[in-house]
């Protein structure tokens, strides 16, 4: 790890300013560790994103993400410049410190710092699949993102949205429950007609659809459990037509994954997705709420690397 040029980008405004609380704590754990490093604090939204870029066209080997999984997005945003990567052997990671801690669930990151850290520095790269997603921006433009953990649409979108216009003190778990119950009670179902690879498979009244490259969102729950970050397929999971009374009802299952035999719910499994709604249906990419359909999705297959 010495030997390596390491850089790390940290939001010290994630999990309500925790991870600027705890950051010197991250410090010592990396330095105790044996790693060398330079570190920028993120300033305003989607500055990891340049920053990352910035540190990659430098030559830096590996980019660690310290904060929540919204700072992940950004910094996975960086890797790429135009669709390409800005350097292809350039690594990645991902200290999970925010609210929801959904990426590092999916990618088996220990949760307390110095674990988490002695994890990093025991592991070795391994090749794992990128979102890319089109999309229309708040601002009524197409925008391309990419994300690495779960993509959604409708439900999902309009929880996220009420979750970061609100305080995080609670913890993620909190959060994200208080955010999904006042948005179910709220939410209207939307018309969306979807395609997988393709091929028409819905077109009604829908809830939610997840787009799952990892498996967990919402502060721990598990809506695609047999998702993979490295099997080359999304796992998509379409909630059709959901009363309020069956959304609470079945909402427990979720968490523990035990949701997918329910009648009113698909799993499929695909590598490009695209939806579009009449009435709009706004998007989830990793925590982040950037816009609304219509969106399509493609799997880019072993794109990026991935320590730890």
């Amino acid at each position: 790890m010495q030997q390596i040029k390491i850089a790390v980008v940290v939001n010290p405004a994630s999990a309500n300013g925790t991870t600027g609380r705890r950051w010197p704590e991250v410090a010592d754990a990396l330095e105790e560790a044996g790693a060398r490093y330079d570190y920028t604090f993120t300033e305003a939204p989607y500055h990891a994103t340049e920053i990352t870029a910035r540190y990659l066209k430098d030559g830096y080997d590996l980019i660690i993400s310290v904060g929540g999984d919204g700072t992940a997005n950004e910094v996975i945003n960086g890797f790429f410049k135009k669709g390409i990567l800005i350097n292809e052997q350039a690594a990645v990671s991902f200290m999970s410190t925010g609210t929801g801690r959904d990426l590092g669930r999916t990618i088996g990151t220990p949760a307390g710092i110095r674990e988490a850290v002695n994890h990093l520095m025991k592991s070795t790269d391994r090749l794992v699949d990128v979102g890319k997603v089109s999309f229309t921006n708040k601002q009524g433009n197409r925008e391309v993102r990419y994300f690495i953990n779960v993509a959604g649409l409708g439900l999902d979108g309009d929880t996220v949205a009420r979750v970061n216009r609100t305080s995080k003190a609670l913890g993620g778990f909190v959060s994200f429950l208080w955010g999904t119950v006042i948005s179910l009670l709220l939410y209207k179902n939307r018309q969306m007609k979807i395609t997988v690879d393709d091929r028409e498979v819905c077109d009604e009244p829908v809830t939610l659809v997840v787009i799952g490259n990892g498996c967990y969102f919402g502060g721990g729950m598990q809506i695609a459990p047999n998702a993979k970050i490295d099997d080359g397929l999304f796992d998509i999971i379409i909630l059709r037509g959901f009363s309020k009374p069956a959304l609470l009802a079945n909402l427990p299952k979720v968490y523990g994954g035990k949701h997918l035999n329910h009648p009113r719910i698909s799993s499929l499994r695909g590598k490009k997705i695209e939806v579009t709604s009449a009435e709009g249906a706004l998007l989830d990419l990793d925590g982040e709420q950037p816009g609304s359909t219509p969106v399509e999705v493609e799997l880019l297959p072993g794109a990026i690397k991935l320590r730890g």
